[in-house]
C-alpha cells in the first residue's frame, strides 16, 4: 500500500500577541492511498492546523511533511481543501465556480470543451446538474457545500482535505451529505483527511480516527482503526455492536482521558 501522506516529528508553533504558542508537537502520521482518515479532538486542539499542514497552508517549525513522496512547500492542486464555509464566489454560477478551478488545473492541457465536460461531470457527481446556472444565494446551504465538494473532486487531487464541511448544516442535511460523500469516495477511490467534532460522523465515514490531545502542544493521543465493512448503512450500524464499541472508544478518549486526564 502506497504511503500518500507522511508527517514526521512535526511541530507547529506561532508567534502571537501573547507570545510563542505551540499548537502541535512531535506529530507522526501516515495516510495510505485510498484511506479515509478523520481528525478529532476538543476545540483548540489543532485539528485544523494539522489539516493545514498537509494542505501546505501552514509550515512545520520542526519536522517534515511529504505528500506523494515530495516534501510539502506550499499549497498545490494535488491537495484540494473544502472548508466549513463553502467559499463560493457569489457573483459566479455553480458551474462557473467549478469551471474556474478546473481551468486553473487543466487549462494548459485540455480544450475548453473538455474543461466544460469535467465541470458538468463534477456537478453530476453531486447531483446538481440541474442547478449549474444558479448563483450561490439561490441555493441551500447543503447545495453550496455540494458545489464545494464537486469543485474539489473536479481538480482530481491526490488527497481531499475536508475541514468540518458539514458543521454548519442541520442534522438531516448533514446525514444526507455524509451518505453522499461515502458514495462518491467509493466511486472515485479518493484519499480523504477530514476534521470533525462529531463522533458518529467519524465512526461512520472513517478507516482510521486520529485523536488529538488537548492543546497547547497537542500530540496524537491515540488512533482507532474502524474495521466496519463497507459499504456502510447508518440504519444497520445503529444496531451494530462493533459500531457502538468503536464509538465508545472515541468517547472514552475525548470525555474521560481528555476532560479528566487523571482518569
Amino acid at each position: 500500500m502506497e504511503k500518500l501522506v507522511q508527517i514526521e516529528n512535526a511541530d507547529v508553533a506561532f508567534y502571537t500577541k501573547r507570545g510563542f504558542f505551540q499548537a502541535l508537537s512531535d506529530i507522526d502520521l501516515t495516510v495510505i492511498q485510498g484511506e479515509f482518515v478523520t481528525l478529532i479532538g476538543h476545540s483548540g486542539c489543532g485539528k485544523s492546523t494539522l489539516l493545514n499542514l498537509i494542505a501546505g497552508l501552514v509550515m512545520p517549525t520542526r519536522g517534515n511533511v511529504f505528500v506523494n513522496g515530495r516534501e510539502v512547500a506550499g499549497p498545490g492542486p494535488d491537495r484540494a481543501v473544502v472548508f466549513q464555509n463553502h467559499s463560493l464566489l457569489p457573483w459566479m454560477s455553480c458551474f462557473d465556480n467549478i469551471y474556474l478551478a478546473v481551468e486553473r488545473v487543466f487549462g494548459e492541457s485540455e480544450t475548453k470543451a473538455q474543461l466544460r465536460e469535467r465541470t458538468r461531470a463534477a456537478l453530476e457527481l453531486v447531483h446538481l446538474a440541474h442547478a449549474e446556472n444558479k448563483l450561490p444565494h439561490e441555493i441551500s446551504g447543503g447545495m453550496k457545500q455540494r458545489v464545494g465538494i464537486a469543485r474539489a473532486f473536479a481538480m482530481q487531487p491526490k488527497i481531499l482535505l475536508l475541514d468540518e464541511p458539514f458543521g454548519a448544516l442541520d442534522a438531516l442535511t448533514r446525514a444526507h451529505l455524509q451518505d453522499e460523500l461515502m458514495t462518491i469516495v467509493a466511486e472515485t477511490r479518493s484519499t480523504v483527511v477530514m476534521v470533525t467534532h462529531d463522533v458518529d460522523e467519524a465512526v461512520l465515514l472513517s478507516d482510521r480516527i486520529v485523536m488529538l490531545t488537548n492543546g497547547p502542544a497537542a500530540v496524537v493521543g491515540d488512533i482507532v482503526s474502524v474495521d466496519l465493512p463497507r459499504p456502510r448503512e447508518r440504519l444497520t450500524l445503529a444496531n451494530d455492536y462493533r459500531y457502538h464499541e468503536l464509538r465508545t472508544a472515541v468517547l472514552e478518549f475525548l470525555y474521560r482521558k481528555q476532560m479528566c486526564p487523571a482518569a
